[in-house]
C-alpha cells in the first residue's frame, strides 16, 4: 500500500460540513419529497462550501464503497477529473457516487463498480465533486482509481446477480460483527 493510499484518521478531515442522516440514500429508487430536498441541500452545501460528508446506503459501488460508508467529498472542476475518479453527481433529484470511465470535452461517463452498464453521459454541471476519502470504521481510506483483482471478482458477482450482491453484503456484515 503506498503512503497516499493508507487509511487516515477521521479527525484529520473534521473541517467539512457533514450530512450523515441515516436516511440519505444514493440511488434509491423510491424517493419521497423529503429525500429529494435532502439531496438538493447536500448538493448546495458542496457547491458553496467545497466540502461535504455524506453517508451512503447503496450497492452500486461494491466493493469500493459499502452501505453505511461515509464519503468525504470535495468540489472539483472538470479539468481536475480523470478516468478512475469517483464522483458525486445529480440526476432527477437524486445523488449518485460512481466511477468515471470516460471523459470528453465537457462530458463525463460514469459507472458503478457493481453495475453492468455505464450511466447516461453527464453534462459538466451535473458533477458536484470528487470522493476524496471513504470513511469506514473510523478510518479515512483514499479511493484507488482501479480495482484490484479480488475487488473485480466481488464487483463481478454483484454486477451479475442482485442475489449475489445481497449475499456479499450479508456475509461482510456477519464477518464484521464477529
Amino acid at each position: 500500500m503506498s503512503p497516499s493510499s493508507q487509511p487516515r484518521d477521521v479527525a484529520e478531515s473534521a473541517n467539512s460540513h457533514e450530512v450523515t442522516a441515516g436516511d440519505i440514500v444514493l440511488a434509491e429508487p423510491n424517493l419521497d419529497q423529503g429525500h429529494a430536498a435532502k439531496c438538493e441541500l447536500a448538493s448546495e452545501v458542496l457547491r458553496t462550501s467545497g466540502r461535504l460528508r455524506l453517508q451512503v446506503n447503496g450497492w452500486s459501488m461494491l466493493p469500493t464503497i459499502w452501505p453505511g460508508d461515509t464519503l468525504q467529498l470535495e468540489r472539483a472542476r472538470r479539468e481536475e477529473l480523470s478516468a478512475g475518479d469517483i464522483v458525486l453527481f445529480h440526476r432527477d433529484r437524486r445523488l449518485f457516487a460512481h466511477r468515471i470511465v470516460a471523459t470528453a470535452a465537457d462530458m463525463v461517463t460514469t459507472r458503478g463498480d457493481a453495475m453492468p452498464q455505464s450511466d447516461p453521459t453527464l453534462a459538466e454541471d451535473q458533477v458536484l465533486g470528487r470522493v476524496a476519502y471513504i470513511v469506514r470504521d473510523g478510518r479515512c481510506i483514499e479511493p484507488t482509481k482501479t480495482l484490484s483483482l479480488s475487488q473485480w471478482a466481488v464487483a463481478g458477482i454483484a454486477r451479475s446477480s442482485g442475489f449475489g450482491a445481497r449475499v456479499i453484503v450479508e456475509l461482510r456484515g456477519m464477518l464484521r460483527s464477529n
